[in-house]
């Protein structure tokens, strides 16, 4: 296939141009030339901002389209309008788990009712209009590319070249050892994909023309305490322990979820983080351990805002204290 990636060079846009790549496939990489301008060297490169001008793209046309930085739906309808009538081939969008309104119940699937996202689209992404964004993202998706489109809905997703660093932080924690803080319960749930398996399905799917809305995520139940076993398995030295803090304390103390990375902190969080990905395990994603993931991580300097050594220490004294 002839595949257009839009923003294919950072993170997830990398495992996924080099798997495609990998498969034979025909990769055109559009992005603003930021991120690792020398990567991926066997791909076309077409450096545009797609919020400014997207004429590079006129005249061409491509089997499939993988759309990874769609944060507005106005990015989607523009795409299309750059695009030659039926130049896009198949649509991709990566969307997220954060589309769904409280689901009913734990295992819940891709029919399960989304945002209501009827009123004005917002002009910044935040922690409160992210979902809502996303889901007018997938409508106008449908309304532009038509229902063939395909939609991918991952949770937090993980791996090596990750910018975000939320899964490093626990494994740079727990490679230190000691005693670790925890936060919640145990089982809390989490979900995470690594990304270079979710790259290697996106191309399956595009391969066997699939449409439709797939998660992408562990399959549940599967919570923080397994999360942190895994990556403690693959990383801690011996005599490593963790130490579950209650949430309440937490919150009392001021600590946030971006404090620490993937704490499903919120209820509206974890009621979304118990997504059932059977529809994307039958059509053959693979999900490698968490701590495969772990070991493959390179070590990084701290991320601001999380919590550094000394915070935690007073925490945790504080916590034996109470």
């Amino acid at each position: 296939m002839r595949i257009l990636v839009i923003g294919g060079t950072r993170f997830i846009g990398f495992h996924f141009t080099e798997a495609a790549l990998a498969a034979g496939h025909e990769v055109t990489v559009l992005h603003r030339g930021r991120t690792g301008p020398g990567l991926l060297p066997d791909a076309t490169h077409l450096i545009a901002d797609r919020d400014a001008d997207l004429s590079a793209l006129r005249g061409r046309s491509w089997d499939a389209t993988v759309d990874l930085c769609a944060y507005f739906p106005r990015q989607v309808r523009e795409l299309a309008a750059a695009l030659d009538p039926g130049a896009a081939g198949r649509y991709l969008l990566v969307s997220s788990l954060s589309v769904y309104d409280v689901p009913a119940a734990p295992g819940y699937a891709e029919d399960s009712p989304l945002l209501p996202a009827d009123g004005p689209e917002a002009e910044e992404v935040t922690a409160e209009s992210y979902g809502v964004l996303k889901v007018q993202c997938e409508r106008a998706a449908r309304q532009a590319f038509g229902p063939e489109t395909l939609l991918v809905r991952p949770t937090y997703v993980i791996g090596p070249r990750d910018y975000t660093h939320r899964f490093d932080y626990w494994v740079e924690r727990l490679a230190r050892g000691g005693e670790v803080l925890a936060p919640g319960r145990p089982d809390a749930p989490v979900q995470v994909v690594d990304a270079r398996d979710l790259a290697a399905w996106m191309v399956a799917l595009l391969e066997r023309g699939a449409s439709g809305a797939y998660h992408a995520a562990t399959p549940p139940p599967f919570g923080m305490g397994d999360l942190l076993d895994a990556i403690a398995s693959a990383v801690a030295p011996p005599g490593t322990t963790l130490t579950w803090v209650s949430e309440e304390f937490l919150h009392a103390a001021g600590v946030t979820q971006r404090a620490l990375p993937l704490w499903p902190a919120i209820p509206e969080t974890r009621a979304t983080s118990t997504a059932d990905p059977a529809r994307a395990l039958a059509t053959g994603l693979v999900l490698r351990p968490a701590a495969d993931t772990a070991r493959d991580i390179q070590p990084f300097e701290r991320v601001p805002d999380t919590l550094g050594p000394a915070q935690e220490a007073e925490l945790l004294a504080a916590w034996h204290r109470r």
